[in-house]
C-alpha cells in the first residue's frame, strides 16, 4: 500500500525510508523475509532497527491488539454477554461462540487474543454499543496513540478495502497494551477453559513463541491470503523488554522473529537508536470530538450573537425579547386608547349638535 507523505515521519527522520536502518557501527539484524519490521525497546521507546517501518500493509489479525487496547478500558470484564447470530457466524478463525451461550467480557477477550476469534471480536464490538461505534472508537484510539498509518475497518482484522497498519504502528499499539495488566494477562495466557452451552472446553494461544522463547510475554499473530503473515510480540529478560513487529511475511516466521528478539536483547547501545516509539497524545475532551464521519475544524467558531440583556426585575417576557406576540402588546394598547378617545369626541359632538336642533 502507498504511504502518505508527511513532513516529518512519526518517530524520527530515519524512519521515513523503505530500506533497512540501524545505528551507525552496529551490525544489522538477522535476515528475515518480512517486507517490513521494527525492533524496539518497550521501556525506553527506542527503535533499535527497522525496515520500511511506516510501510502500510494489511494487518490481518494483528489489528485485534487495537481492538483490545480500545475496548478493555470501556467494558466491564465481569459483564455477561449473549452473542448475536451475526457475531457467531463471522467468517475465518473463531472460538466457537453459540447464540445459546453466555460469556463474560473477560472470556471474549481471551478468545480474541488467544484463539484469534473473529466471532469474539464482533461480540465485543456489539457489547460496546455497535460495530459502527466500535470502529469510530478504534480509529480515534489509533489517532490518540499517533498510530497514523492505521485505518481500522473491522474489529477482527479481516481484510477490507482501505484497512491498513504498519510495523511501526503495531509496535506502538502493543507497547500501549502492555501497560495494561488485563491486556498482558490475556496475551500471555497459554491455555484456558472456555464456556460452552453445556460445560466448557479448552482453548490455547496461537502464539507459538509463548511455548518456546525464553521470557516471551506474548501479543498477537495474524494471517490472511492477502495480508500474508504478520506478528507483533514482546519478551522480557531482566530489566529489558523488547518488541518485534513484522508485516507481509510469505512463510514460516517464528524462528526469524526469535532471532530478531535475540538481536534486540544483545543490543548494548542504550541511548543509540534510529528513532523512537512516540508517547500517546493527551486524552481528548469527549465534548470536543467531531461526529462519526465528520471532519473537525481547527478554526475558531464565532459565538452566536446574544440578545440584549434585560434586567431580572423587568416585566418584559421572553416572547417580548424575541419580538414575538408579546412584543406587540404595548402598540396595540396605545392604538386602542387613541381609537376610543376619538370615538368619545365624535359621540360628544353629535350629542351637542342633536341638542341644538331639538
Amino acid at each position: 500500500m502507498a504511504r502518505p507523505e508527511r513532513a516529518t515521519p512519526i518517530g524520527g527522520e530515519l524512519l521515513g525510508g523503505r530500506g533497512l536502518v540501524v545505528p551507525a557501527g552496529v551490525k544489522a539484524p538477522p535476515k528475515t523475509a518480512a517486507k517490513s519490521y521494527v525492533i524496539a525497546d518497550a521501556v525506553t521507546g527506542e527503535v533499535l532497527a527497522a525496515k520500511d517501518p511506516h510501510g502500510r500493509y494489511l494487518p490481518a489479525s494483528t489489528l485485534k491488539i487495537l481492538t483490545a487496547v480500545t475496548l478493555i478500558p470501556k467494558l466491564d470484564k465481569n459483564a455477561k454477554i449473549r452473542p448475536s447470530r451475526n457475531a457467531c457466524n463471522q467468517e475465518g478463525s473463531a472460538v466457537g461462540l453459540s447464540v445459546k451461550g453466555t460469556y463474560s467480557v473477560a472470556d471474549l477477550f481471551r478468545a480474541l487474543m488467544m484463539s484469534s476469534g473473529n466471532d469474539a471480536a464482533m461480540a465485543l464490538a456489539e457489547a460496546n454499543g455497535s460495530l459502527r461505534q466500535t470502529m469510530a472508537d478504534m480509529n480515534a484510539e489509533a489517532r490518540r496513540l499517533q498510530a497514523l498509518d492505521t485505518v481500522a475497518k473491522t474489529p477482527s482484522g479481516l481484510d477490507r478495502p482501505g484497512q491498513s497498519s504498519s510495523a511501526y504502528d503495531l509496535a506502538l499499539i502493543a507497547r500501549a497494551g502492555l501497560a495494561n495488566p488485563d491486556f498482558r494477562r490475556y496475551v500471555s495466557t497459554k491455555t484456558a477453559k472456555f464456556p460452552a452451552p453445556k460445560g466448557h472446553y479448552e482453548i490455547s494461544n496461537h502464539n507459538k513463541l509463548l511455548y518456546r522463547y525464553k521470557g516471551m510475554i506474548g501479543v498477537k499473530n495474524g494471517w490472511t491470503s492477502k495480508a500474508m503473515g504478520s506478528f507483533v510480540g514482546a519478551a522480557k529478560r531482566g530489566d529489558r523488554t523488547i518488541i518485534v513487529s513484522i508485516m507481509r511475511h510469505d512463510g514460516y516466521f517464528w524462528d526469524e522473529v526469535g532471532k530478531l528478539l535475540d538481536w534486540g536483547f544483545a543490543f548494548q547501545g542504550r541511548g543509540v537508536s534510529v528513532g523512537r516509539l512516540v508517547d500517546p497524545l493527551p486524552a481528548a475532551d469527549p465534548q470536543a470530538t467531531s461526529p462519526v464521519g465528520g471532519a473537525q475544524s481547527s478554526a475558531p467558531v464565532a459565538p452566536a450573537p446574544s440578545a440584549p440583556a434585560v434586567p431580572s426585575h423587568s416585566p418584559v417576557s421572553a416572547a417580548d425579547r424575541r419580538g414575538g406576540v408579546g412584543g406587540l402588546i404595548a402598540p396595540v394598547v396605545i392604538a386602542a386608547g387613541l381609537v376610543a378617545g376619538l370615538l368619545w369626541v365624535i359621540i360628544g359632538v353629535r350629542r351637542r349638535a342633536r341638542a341644538r336642533w331639538e
